[in-house]
């Protein structure tokens, strides 16, 4: 005879504006028994904002196997769970995945719900080329092991997508602008919340405008880092971003010297290629 289940449905919740909760997510929380949250604390308030009577047990990174276990037994009680995260899509650098591998190896039944995913709404107002993006979630903690992880990822030819924490923007934008610099980086702090700011900038120009308003450092980071654009193959590293940063300065009539000294500041790339590009401009 098959065990029944009830099902687990994954319920993506706003990242902070909560009109961005679906009405199929809102239906969903109001008809479950039990909704498995990453934070209870945090999640008890949305539940009451959308009249949901289902009753809390805690799911985070540090109870996953204990909080599988006591999910399927909800389940196999013919008792319908949610699984949520604080904010954003369950299992995306947030605890779920392994509850979600336990109750699918234990035969459940995984509904999952569409809705808010801060990388993919970053990636939308980016405007960044690369029809290709890979996410990597947050980066190690300390220098040595997060420039290393960095060297892995800097001759992927395809978008890189980061979380950070504000304790641990600066020290972040400073190993990628060593590692991957010359690039595009957009900046996006505090998505969908009164404070929300997007930003774009050459990669190494990344500390200084952070560290010139405290302001600019605060809330929760996803941060998106142009791909290699042929590094490996030997390619002109004089990009178009550039290009653009040694024009403005040749506009204001600086030597060609202290133009492409100041470019190579602002943008990592090489004083000599970025010097040679100007005598091509001048020639």
């Amino acid at each position: 005879m098959t065990e029944s289940f009830a099902p687990l449905y994954v319920v993506p919740t706003p990242l902070g504006n909560l009109d961005d909760l679906s009405l199929r997510a809102r239906a969903v929380l109001v008809s479950v028994a039990w909704v498995a949250a990453e934070d209870t604390r945090h999640t008890a308030p949305l539940l009451r904002h959308v009249g949901s009577p289902a009753r809390l047990l805690a799911a985070h990174a540090h109870n996953e196997e204990e909080a599988a276990a006591r999910i399927l037994v909800r389940l196999r009680a013919g008792e319908a769970v949610a699984l949520v995260s604080d904010a954003g899509t369950p299992a995306i650098s947030d605890p779920g995945a392994r509850i979600v591998a336990q109750v699918r190896e234990a035969g459940g039944h995984i509904i999952p719900l569409p809705g808010p995913c801060a990388a993919v709404t970053a990636l939308s107002a980016a405007g960044l080329a690369e029809a290709r993006w890979l996410f990597h979630g947050f980066l190690p903690q300390k220098s040595g092991p997060r420039r290393a992880v960095l060297a892995e990822l800097r001759d992927l030819p395809c978008a890189l997508v980061f979380h950070e924490a504000p304790h641990r923007i600066l020290e972040s934008v400073t190993d990628m602008a060593a590692v991957l610099a010359p690039r595009t980086l957009v900046i996006a702090r505090e998505l969908t919340k009164r404070f929300e700011s997007i930003h774009v900038l050459p990669l190494a120009a990344a500390h200084a405008w952070l560290a010139a308003d405290s302001d600019r450092q605060r809330g929760e980071f996803t941060l998106i880092v142009s791909g290699a654009t042929g590094r490996a193959a030997g390619a002109d590293p004089v990009s178009a971003e550039v290009e653009r940063v040694l024009r403005l300065l040749l506009d204001e009539n600086l030597p060609l010297r202290q133009a492409a000294k100041l470019a190579a500041a602002i943008t990592g790339c090489p004083k000599n290629a970025i010097y040679a590009r100007a005598l091509e401009w001048k020639g």
